[in-house]
Parts: C-alpha cells; structure tokens; sequence
C-alpha cells in the first residue's frame, strides 16, 4: 500500500472532515475522496448550447465587436439610476 503525506493543516481539515462524513480514517476519507474524483466524468453541457441560444451568443458577440456594450462603470451608473426611479415611484 503507497502512502501520502500531508502538511499538519491539510491532514487537520481532512481529519475533521472525515469524522463529519462518518468515515473512521482519515485514510478512509482521503481514498474515497480520490476514488470518488478519479471517476467522476467531466458533465456534458452540450444540450444546453441549443441553436437559440448559440444564435443568441453569436448576436451578443456582434453587438461586442461593433462597440455596443456598456462598460462596468457604465453598468453600474444605469443600474444605480434606474433603481432611483423605481425607489422615487414605489415610495410612499
């Protein structure tokens, strides 16, 4: 069996999150966090690029590059004016 060596902290934390998941090592804990990582498949979000939404996408990414966009700060200017608005509307 190969060993793993750990700085005082991180075998700390490890410990501590061992005994919370109910695990009685933390050599336990620690494989099957491992095992658990090495297995796990990257997820497949290509079902979420529909052709909407890449559609969508490609627009935005036009609008970008021909200077249509709002910088952080504008950003925030408008959004901080617009919620003046609304807080002078809706006040009592």
């Amino acid at each position: 069996m190969q060993q793993v060596q750990l700085t005082e902290e991180l075998y700390q934390e490890a410990r501590r999150r061992a005994c919370e998941a109910g695990f009685t090592t933390v050599d336990e804990y620690v494989a099957e966090v491992v095992s658990h990582d090495l297995h796990d498949e990257p997820e497949n979000l290509d079902h979420l690029f529909t052709p909407e939404r890449l559609a969508h996408i490609d627009e935005a990414e036009a609008q970008i590059q021909a200077g249509n966009y709002l910088t952080s700060e504008q950003l925030d200017k408008e959004l901080a004016k617009q919620r003046a608005e609304w807080l002078r509307k809706d006040a009592p």
